[in-house]
């Protein structure tokens, strides 16, 4: 008997399932009106759905004790807590966008290590979407249940997250990297394939735990919106990276100019991993990385402890380039690394992080995978 028949007594109708995701580079650029460049993890959230016709939904999770049930119509930012508000606020934008989706009762499973810097909660409300609107039949694009997925998180879970997250659970392709331009709503596959180069690459959970929802994440976005308010642009993917010194000069206040230089300097590190993947030549993305979370270090100062001796380590240790991924204070690190090397950098930075007292860090597989779909 599976888990869902356990827990709710009958039959299911169908599985979905919805994927992590790891950032390649790009970060916090993507409510800057930028570009992001993630790919979707092997690891993902399974719902295991069957219908119901009292317009109530209820909610289990092999991580969580106990079923949590609602009403649809009842459904009101707040109304439900903890980790079932996210499937209930899918359920919720759904209401309010008109689709008739009906009850439901919902099993979840997860692989997706929990406040990694995975997106893990992406992964659940748009597991939760396209299983809801599979139950019933709908069929609706991909990237407008990416769209929905963040209007539930946004307004619902009341995380200001941008939409990049989604995006990738829904439209990443295997064996690819999602290059998704936010101002233009625009996204194209880029092929990323780095066993095809001998190389790996390594993502690093270095157990500390970030959390989006709080207000260091909130402080970032408002210093963002401030200095493009105080610059005159919509957003400040309109500063060109010609332009920067420029607009940096007009800027009144310290903090907020090198908000915007990590930034505007991170979208042109995007275009330029996006110009060498085309090319072939892989291994020059190394140095982007590296780049990359100076800038987030220095710049952003979203980095802890852990990740920055992660990432300095696996630079010692031979890796062609590394960086912080995600949210930051806390999550994961990527390292580019040669592929027979991935052991050998793991162990030194378990090593170090012995050294400096901090938990013991653990690795996961990064091949590039395919975003939701149905299992069955």
């Amino acid at each position: 008997m599976s888990s869902f028949e356990n827990v709710f007594g009958t039959t299911p109708d169908g599985s979905w399932r919805a994927p992590g995701r790891v950032n390649l580079i790009g970060e916090h650029t993507d409510y800057n009106d930028g570009l992001v460049l993630p790919i979707a993890l092997p690891n993902r959230i399974v719902v295991t759905a069957s219908k119901r016709d009292d317009g109530r939904i209820a909610v289990a999770s092999a991580g969580h004790k106990g079923v949590t049930e609602f009403a649809i119509e009842d459904l009101a930012p707040g109304s439900v807590g903890d980790w079932a508000a996210y499937p209930a606020g899918a359920a919720w934008i759904l209401r309010e966008s008109g689709y008739p989706i009906g009850g439901a009762n919902l099993h979840f499973e997860s692989d997706i290590p929990s406040g990694a810097g995975l997106s893990s909660s992406a992964a659940l409300l748009c597991a939760t979407l396209v299983a809801l609107l599979g139950l019933r039949d709908i069929e609706v694009d991909p990237a407008e249940v990416a769209r929905l997925a963040q209007k539930a998180e946004n307004k619902y879970v009341g995380a200001p997250v941008g939409l990049m997250d989604q995006m990738a659970s829904m439209c990443c392709t295997e064996g690819h990297a999602l290059y998704f331009d936010i101002r233009a709503m625009s996204t194209e596959q880029i092929p990323f394939n780095p066993a095809a180069d001998n190389l790996a690459l390594l993502v690093v959970d270095v157990k500390a735990p970030h959390r989006h929802v709080d207000g260091e994440y909130a402080a970032r976005r408002k210093s963002c919106e401030q200095a493009a308010a105080e610059l005159g642009v919509p957003a400040l993917r309109s500063i060109a990276f010609e332009d920067l010194d420029d607009a940096l000069a007009r800027l009144s206040d310290d903090v907020v100019r090198r908000r915007v230089r990590h930034v505007v300097t991170e979208i042109r590190r995007v275009e330029d991993a996006v110009a060498l993947m085309h090319a072939g030549k892989l291994r020059e993305v190394g140095p982007l990385f590296t780049a990359s979370h100076v800038s987030l270090r220095d710049d952003f100062e979203i980095t802890v402890p852990e990740l920055d001796v992660a990432v300095d380590t696996a630079l010692e240790a031979g890796a062609l380039g590394a960086r912080m991924t995600g949210g930051g204070f806390g999550g994961c690190i990527i390292a580019l690394v040669e592929a027979d090397a991935s052991e050998s950098v793991l162990a030194a930075i378990e090593k170090a992080f012995a050294e400096h007292g901090f938990s013991t860090p653990s690795a996961l597989a990064a091949a590039p995978s395919a975003g939701a779909s149905r299992l069955s």
